[in-house]
């Protein structure tokens, strides 16, 4: 299965807002604390006052779920008299509690437990039946049966009333209400990655091809979803909502028309809203989730190098004490004189994400903040945590920390969503094997952060100094870093010293490669434009910097994160799925999916559309990709329609009455010559 370009900027953005939502990280600004009283709030108080609401409510949530599901019912209904007193005024949800309640009495199988249901009928659950909705009374009578019927009984009328699915059914159902009642919404990277992989799987699905990731997506996104909340009002009027909302709803969450007409109801005709009450019902397996998202912030760098043996128990060994002791000033001139050659051309991973929204400028700020002045530790013989036994690799390693000890300090630790203060001292030789696999990470990230300043002559050095055969099998990498290098020469004023670089790099490249003859053609005519148009902040570095992460990564056997390979393989099937629709997704802008696949301003050649596909011994050849941002978005919308003969109006009539997807009857319609009346006829001919 193909691949399309992705913007990590975008995809690091929404990671580090889900993160610091739900207090995954530490030493940062907790969800749970309460701002400061304010005369003059700014907006970026008020969205943290909105974040920590919104995490309270969310754990909220958790509580009451966790307590119906072991049958805490009076702890449950307690809570929501505190909380969302609101809630219990919906009669149907009060009367599904308290048969509920009745039945965990019982359970527990007492003398006294049994004559607390016995009042409980009495006092709650028959005055409940009489106005909950037209059936609760048969419902009543028939619960009854449980007084004569026990658990151990699974042939008896109330064996499903015993069943501990109910207890599920029913946490589900009042989370559903309570996610929208409290507008508890998950955060937004969580929302996407369902979706994405719901539309992946009925991709798959519907074409009959196979899921290069099925292997994570079936544990992480469960089967069962939460019920749904149904509106109070059970009426069977048309409905006032407009068909194409209708439809957009119903297959963009898999949901009958019936099914996309109460979730509008209920959200009082908001198409957004209702989407997100929906998607929020689709559940993913929350370890899981938090492990594949713990993963990728240690490979991007955004929290400590860290392993978590089992939940609560984690051991950090980041920022090494004794290391960072000692300073060195010749690696300080050199982390100095690094900076002084960008000449303000600095375009980090930071900067690049600061251009998005306050939120995530606020959250990026945090986390990813350095400080080039600071100095590098004295060098140090790591022994046995050499990573290759190589001296070369030893030296690299320590050049790279004197450039990266600045951000190494100010990175946060993963807390998870257990704390455990037990510790259990792991072996020597389990900590050598981690030590010599952090070090590794570093060289890649230091690697990685050279390029996304611009300093790409002190990579290709480190890199040559550390593996000389790794150009050799990634000429297009060594091709955009000296296209870099050239660029920036050029900014400068120094034509002669372009030349040359141009000369013994970029020519015998081309040469060799000629699918880069092109490209350097017109990396070139960089030489006609003013100095400062050469090499501007709006160059794809951070791209760039990325695709070599990945290449330089699996060369040291460090594989890409799993939730990489999820989003490359959702973004694409997205992409394709929609073709087939011949529409464009009402809800990628609501999800980001849109920024996903917005990759930035481009090379002359492209770094952001280049596939890496790495061999088995760790090489990689990176070849071009014809995907692009305008192909992939699904953009032409209707004309795509028009172009088989269909009409909208038609398309939306075929697809309410037959119950078909947009694509089947976009094809119907091509048959019988867009006449919606004729394809109906046919069908029911």
């Amino acid at each position: 299965m193909d691949s399309i370009p992705v913007n990590w900027e975008a995809l690091d953005s929404l990671i580090i807002d889900f993160v610091k939502s739900e207090n995954l990280i530490e030493d940062s600004i907790s969800p749970s604390t309460s701002p400061s009283p304010s005369l003059s709030p700014s907006p970026s108080s008020s969205t943290s006052s909105s974040s920590s609401s919104s995490y309270q409510s969310r754990l909220l949530i958790r509580q009451i779920r966790r307590s119906v599901e072991c049958g805490e019912i009076d702890a449950a209904i307690d809570l929501l008299r505190v909380h969302a007193p609101s809630v219990l005024d919906d009669h149907r949800l009060l009367f599904c509690l308290q048969k509920q309640r009745f039945i965990e009495l019982l359970r527990k199988g007492t003398a006294e437990d049994r004559e607390s249901a016995i009042r409980c009928l009495r006092e709650s659950l028959a005055p409940c039946a009489l106005d909950a909705y037209p059936e609760a009374y048969e419902e009543f009578k028939h619960i009854l049966l449980a007084l004569v019927y026990g658990e151990e009984d699974k042939n008896s009328p109330v064996a499903s009333e015993w069943s501990p699915r109910r207890r599920i059914d029913i946490a589900g159902l009042l989370s559903s209400v309570l996610r929208a009642h409290l507008c508890a919404y998950d955060p937004l990277f969580a929302m996407s990655l369902r979706y994405l992989i719901s539309i992946h799987k009925l991709f798959c699905f519907r074409q009959g091809v196979p899921s290069p990731i099925s292997d994570l997506t079936q544990r992480l996104l469960l089967e069962d979803r939460d019920p749904p909340a149904t509106p109070l009002d059970s009426s069977y009027e048309a409905p006032p909502f407009d068909e194409v909302d209708i439809q957009a709803l119903a297959h963009a969450v898999e949901l009958t028309r019936q099914g996309a007409i109460d979730s509008l109801r209920f959200a009082k005709g908001d198409l957004y809203q209702a989407f997100q009450n929906e998607l929020c019902r689709i559940r993913l397996d929350d370890p899981m989730f938090d492990e594949l998202v713990h993963e990728y912030c240690v490979y991007r760098g955004f929290v400590n190098f860290s392993m978590v043996d089992a939940p609560g128990m984690q051991l950090s060994i980041n920022n090494d004490q004794s290391e960072s002791g000692q300073l060195s000033k010749n690696c300080s001139a050199e982390v100095e004189q690094g900076n002084n050659k960008l000449s303000g051309s600095d375009t980090s991973a930071t900067q690049v994400i600061m251009e998005g929204s306050p939120e995530s400028n606020a959250n990026l700020a945090s986390i990813l903040s350095t400080d080039t002045e600071e100095r590098c530790p004295s060098e140090t013989s790591y022994g046995d945590c050499s990573t290759s036994g190589t001296p070369q690799f030893g030296k690299v390693l320590q050049k790279n920390k004197c450039l990266r000890v600045g951000e190494t300090n100010k990175r946060k630790r993963w807390r998870g969503r257990h704390e455990n203060t037990e510790f259990v001292s792991p072996r020597s030789c389990f900590l050598n094997r981690m030590k010599n696999k952090e070090d590794k990470h570093e060289l890649v990230l230091g690697l990685k952060e050279l390029a996304s300043r611009g300093m790409t002559e002190e990579v290709v050095e480190e890199i040559n100094e550390m593996d000389s055969d790794f150009f050799v099998q990634n000429p297009s990498l060594l091709f955009q870093l000296k296209q870099v290098e050239f660029l920036k020469l050029v900014g400068s004023g120094d034509h002669t010293q372009a030349l040359r670089v141009a000369c013994s790099f970029l020519g015998p490249l081309a040469s060799s490669h000629p699918d880069l003859l092109k490209p350097l053609k017109e990396t070139l005519l960089a030489l006609l434009k003013p100095s400062e148009e050469a090499f501007n902040d709006h160059l794809p570095l951070c791209a760039l910097a990325s695709t070599l992460q990945v290449a330089i990564g699996r060369r040291l056997g460090i594989e890409e994160p799993q939730l990489m390979k999820i989003i490359k393989a959702t973004l694409y099937t997205h992409s394709e799925w929609f073709k087939l629709q011949m529409c464009k997704d009402r809800f990628e802008g609501l999800l980001k999916i849109d920024a996903l696949k917005e990759v930035g301003a481009k090379l002359i050649i492209d770094a952001s559309r280049l596939d890496v596909d790495m061999s088995t011994d760790g090489s990689s050849q990176v070849t071009g990709s014809s995907n692009n941002r305008k192909q992939d978005d699904g953009s032409p919308t209707q004309s795509s329609a028009r172009e088989v003969g269909c009409d909208e109006t038609a398309i939306l009539k075929v697809m309410e009455f037959l119950a078909l997807p947009r694509a089947d009857a976009i094809h119907l319609l091509a048959q019988y010559n867009g006449n919606a009346e004729t394809v109906i006829q046919q069908i029911f001919a």
